[in-house]
């Protein structure tokens, strides 16, 4: 059995990108779904490193982005639990979310 993520990138003039879209079929997701931004990790097992895809659009606010970068750092810190056990690192990591938040919020707010 297989399953396919489809990620469907519109570039602008500039090779920027002005809409993303995806669908999973095989997770009941037919339809195209918009998106702002997307972070994309893999894990390459034979050279040992992580290769990343980090795209967002034009249209991606800043405290958009704070709130997505939480939510992943969060999400993270799930994933990095279930994977390991190791719940005080996760800890950690989600100590540093919630840093993170509060001051890119504080930043915001005097820009």
């Amino acid at each position: 059995m297989t399953s396919d993520i489809t990620i469907h990138v519109t570039l602008g003039d500039d090779k920027m990108p002005e809409d993303i879209k995806w669908t999973a079929p095989g997770g009941n997701v037919n339809d195209p779904q918009k998106a702002k931004a997307l972070l994309l990790g893999l894990w390459d097992g034979d050279a040992k490193e992580a290769l990343r895809i980090d795209l967002w659009t034009g249209k991606m606010m800043m405290d958009e982005m704070n709130d997505f970068y939480f939510q992943t750092f969060m999400g993270m810190a799930d994933t990095y639990t279930m994977a390991t056990k190791n719940s005080e690192l996760a800890a950690e990591l989600r100590a540093f979310a919630k840093s993170f938040l509060k001051k890119a919020s504080d930043a915001l707010e005097k820009a």
